[in-house]
């Protein structure tokens, strides 16, 4: 099941990362989803014909080939919609984690042949599991890196090593927890023989550390600067809420009477288009890309068909709001739009973004963040929310100025996320099948049932 959906997620990527265009700070394509756009509009342009955008009567830029919206879709309210601006309050603890990644980031191997592990630090370990004197499938693992006390192994495993040396073996009895998800495993006894290879210490937080490591010179301006990098990270994730809660109610609760059939036509070129350009990396033919996936051709073109539907519903939810409150593609807030997309994911070089992209997912993208902001401004927000979110922040101005004046040159890393997916995006961007860090870990490691 989950191959069938990588396929639907693989081939989707590109125009539905249309909806997390939102935020400034937002990424809404990775790197490979990047580079297969890019060899997309390269084949596109040496093979068949580009899509061009749809133009009304007028030559005005259009989303749909259709001027009478009205008669395909129903739309839901937009205007005076509840939604919650409020940003998750900064805690001290919230610090506290932050600091302990960025000291376990910049961990130094213990050379020190009497040292012993302790929680905190990274082993990396050999080990051989058995169950009744033999060795058991996805037991064995070798160089594998383990941060003691993370609970990533199941019970007693990682229990078992604190205190090892470097170079030492050692035998460590578990039990399996009964609800593991290997049923010829769970609630048994097994014996893992483990050999430390090496292992690491995170660095104590002292003022030497901070000025050698930083930008800054003390504990204190480098625990203001940390604040004020996840204040950041909290309001640019919440304006990416406010934005994808903002569409997706609009989007869910609107229904389409009918779908016009050129635009769902142009919709399926691209989904197939995008799977070919997917295909073709692979020096594959479509057909045996898909069925390498797990996916039969019928169920392929299913996908094809919800892929189209979901996308022609969001364009004619977007033109007509546009055309119901008099906005265009060309008008001065969408060029505005244009502009913050093409420094965002361009460089500053339009001519980029289209040849990357193409023009019709430009202008959808427009369309769509030109939407988004209108809803927000004419939304009614929680007023309890907001009070709990400003009683918040009141909090932090008191004791928190210096962080303002740290908060250039943070070196904690910042995190980015995807927002405005509608239902059936999310499923397919969520469970694409990802590879584990070691075939051992797989068995291994616990389910999250117990930890």
């Amino acid at each position: 099941m989950k191959r069938k959906l990588y396929l639907a997620a693989l081939v989707m990527c590109m125009a539905l990362a249309v909806n997390g265009c939102g935020s400034d700070k937002e990424t809404t394509s990775t790197e490979s989803e990047s580079t297969a756009t890019e060899q997309q509009a390269e084949d596109s342009a040496e093979e068949e014909e580009v899509q061009e955008p749809y133009t009304d009567s007028t030559g005005a830029t259009r989303l749909v080939s259709v001027d009478n919206v009205e008669k395909y879709v129903t739309i839901a309210d937009y205007k005076g919609i509840t939604l919650d601006n409020s940003v998750p309050e900064v805690t001290d603890e919230d610090i506290e984690n932050r600091i302990a990644e960025n000291l376990k980031d910049n961990s130094v191997e213990v050379t020190d042949e009497n040292a012993v592990i302790q929680n905190g630090d990274t082993a990396t370990i050999n080990f051989v599991g058995t169950k009744d004197g033999e060795a058991f499938e996805g037991g064995t693992g070798n160089n594998y890196d383990l941060v003691i006390g993370s609970g990533t192994m199941i019970p007693g495993f990682e229990e078992g090593i604190v205190g090892m040396k470097k170079g030492e073996t050692k035998d460590v009895s578990v039990t399996f927890p009964e609800s593991y998800r290997n049923s010829e495993l769970a609630g048994q006894d097994a014996v893992f023989q483990i050999t430390v290879q090496s292992f690491k210490r995170p660095p104590e937080l002292t003022d030497d550390w901070v000025a050698a490591n930083t930008d800054y010179k003390t504990i204190d301006e480098y625990k203001a600067s940390v604040r004020a990098q996840l204040e950041q990270e909290a309001q640019d994730q919440a304006d990416s809420s406010l934005r994808s809660t903002a569409w997706n109610t609009v989007y869910t609760n609107s229904e389409v009477v009918e779908y016009p059939e050129k635009d769902v036509e142009e919709a399926v070129k691209t989904f197939k288009k995008q799977a070919e350009a997917y295909a073709k990396q692979g020096n594959m033919e479509l057909e045996d890309f898909v069925e390498s996936q797990g996916v039969s051709m019928d169920d392929f073109e299913a996908q094809c068909q919800q892929y189209a539907q979901a996308k022609v519903k969001q364009n004619l939810l977007i033109q007509g709001i546009m055309d119901a409150e008099g906005m265009t593609l060309e008008d001065e807030e969408s060029l505005a739009i244009q502009n913050q997309l093409v420094e965002q994911y361009a460089s500053g070089d339009l001519a980029v973004l289209i040849d990357t992209y193409g023009q019709v997912a430009v202008d959808e993208s427009i369309g769509l963040m030109r939407v988004q902001d209108f809803i927000i401004a004419n939304a009614n927000y929680d007023q309890t929310a907001a009070d709990t979110s400003a009683e918040g922040e009141d909090a932090q101005a008191a004791e928190g100025t210096e962080a303002a004046d740290h908060a250039d040159g943070s070196t904690t890393d910042g995190q980015s996320t995807d927002g405005g997916d509608t239902e059936e995006e999310q499923e397919a961007g969520a469970t694409a099948d990802t590879g584990t860090a070691a075939d051992a870990s797989t068995d291994t490691q616990d389910d999250g049932t117990e930890n």
